[in-house]
Order: structure tokens, then C-alpha cells, then sequence
């Protein structure tokens, strides 16, 4: 895929911010010597980080240079590294591995997430959040939009390019052998958005990437143009003009044993 855009995602800074904020209040430290942010963006969640631990030597790590420059720039103290999260070993044992929406792009977290809360330190904190919402009205409606024959055959199977996550009973399962406690919670956020065209442009930074990539700009607009009517028979907008985008959120806190 191409590069991730964070001045794209960070059109809805507020609403991406609010669930790393709301997994960050569960994680149970009380202080940090070495924290890193896994698939830290443009460093919205990272700034959480170092407000919560101010003393604490903060990483960032990301596959995207044009969110790692966002995130250095917001955050000059911190220390950000290109790096592809799914091959990630730290040098040495964190305290705390906060992963906020980033793990649901990688494969095999039957492998990786033991992998993960194994790196930390005794007692460390290993603190994740996904989205849950591949079956959402927002991503069915890529892959009906997808099927169109012009682009069917280089985009019909781009929702592969996410993972499909575990039931939450499947990671407590994964993590409890190596952890002190996990908790595992389900959150659903319904965001008011400016109608269809606002969830079409929030989808854009994220959900949307594998299935805009492979087309020229023509294709695109005309893909973008498809998706967003199939989107206003899902969303209708309410007495304000707003639209609820629901988005399912599965969070997970296990402290290392």
C-alpha cells in the first residue's frame, strides 16, 4: 500500500484519540521507566503516553514515514522509530507496550500477542485496541462497492488486507498463560459525523486504503462516489444533520506475571 497520510487521519483527531485515551484510563501502572507505542501514527496516542508518564523513555514505533515526521514534530522529546510492527523486538524490556488500532493490519496474533506480552518486564503492561466493525454498514459497503466490474479484479479481495480479529474469549485465552490478570472489553462508539460524505472521508484514512490504492485518481473518485451513496442508506442523518457512525472496539489490558 502506499504510505499512510497523517494529515488525512488526523481529520477526526478527537474521535480517533478518545479510544486510546479510554484504553490508556484501564492500564493499572503507576509509574514507567520505558514505554513504547506500537503503530504510534502521527503520535495522538503517544502524547497520552507522556502525559501519563512524564518520566518515562517514550518510543514510537511505525512503518510510515509521514506519520513518524507528524509524530516527531508534535512530540521532539520522544523517540520514533521506522520499523515493521509485526517484526518488532524491543532492545529492552518496556514497562508498558501500548498498541492502539494498529494490530488488526497484522497477521498470526496467535503467535504475536504471547510473543508481545512476553517482551515486557515483570509486571509490565501490555495495553491493545482494534476495531471490531469489519462487519459494520461502513466495510460491507466497501466490498459491494468493490465488486463493481470495473476494478473487481484488482480490488475485489482488498478486505483481506485486515485482519479478522479474535472473540474476545480467544484472546484472554491467548494472553492468561504469561499474565497476572487480563482484562478484555467491548466498546461500541457511535461518532456524529457531518452525513455520508464525513464516515466516506473518515473511511478514507484508514478501512479504505486497500481498496483505493490499486486505482488511478479517476477510479477513485468514482469508487469514493459509489461507496458514499451506499453509505446513506446506512446512515441516515437525524434531527441535527448528523450521521451515527457505529464503531465497534475491542480493548485488552494483561499485566505480565
Amino acid at each position: 500500500m502506499e504510505d499512510w497520510s497523517a494529515a488525512t487521519y488526523l481529520r477526526f483527531e478527537n474521535e480517533r484519540t478518545r479510544p486510546a485515551a479510554d484504553l490508556l484510563a484501564r492500564v493499572p501502572l503507576e509509574r514507567a521507566g520505558l514505554v513504547v507505542d506500537l503503530g504510534c501514527g502521527p503520535g495522538n496516542s503517544t502524547e497520552l503516553l507522556a502525559a501519563r508518564f512524564p518520566e518515562a523513555e517514550l518510543v514510537g514505533i511505525d512503518s510510515s514515514p509521514d506519520m513518524l515526521a507528524a509524530a516527531a514534530e508534535r512530540l521532539p522529546a520522544a523517540r520514533f522509530v521506522e520499523a515493521d510492527v509485526a517484526s518488532w523486538t524491543p532492545a529492552a524490556r518496556p514497562d508498558l507496550i501500548f498498541a492502539n488500532a494498529v494490530l488488526q493490519w497484522l497477521p498470526d496474533h496467535e503467535t504475536l500477542l504471547p510473543r508481545l506480552i512476553r517482551s515486557l518486564a515483570p509486571g509490565g503492561a501490555l495495553a491493545i485496541q482494534m476495531p471490531d466493525n469489519l462487519s459494520e454498514p461502513s466495510h460491507v459497503a466497501m466490498a459491494e462497492a468493490a465488486r463493481d466490474p470495473a476494478w473487481a479484479a484488482r480490488i475485489a479481495n482488498a478486505g483481506g488486507a485486515r485482519t479478522k480479529i479474535l472473540s474476545a474469549e480467544g484472546y484472554y485465552d491467548l494472553l492468561a498463560p504469561d499474565a497476572a490478570s487480563v482484562d478484555v472489553w467491548r466498546t461500541t462508539y457511535l461518532h456524529p459525523l457531518d452525513g455520508a460524505e464525513a464516515i466516506a472521508d473518515w473511511c478514507r484514512a484508514t478501512g479504505l486504503r486497500p481498496y483505493l490504492d490499486p486505482l488511478d485518481a479517476a477510479e477513485r473518485a468514482r469508487f469514493l462516489q459509489i461507496y458514499t451513496e451506499r453509505l446513506r442508506a446506512f446512515y441516515p442523518e437525524h434531527a441535527n444533520g448528523k450521521a451515527l457512525l457505529r464503531f465497534p472496539r475491542l480493548f485488552i489490558v494483561a499485566i505480565r506475571r
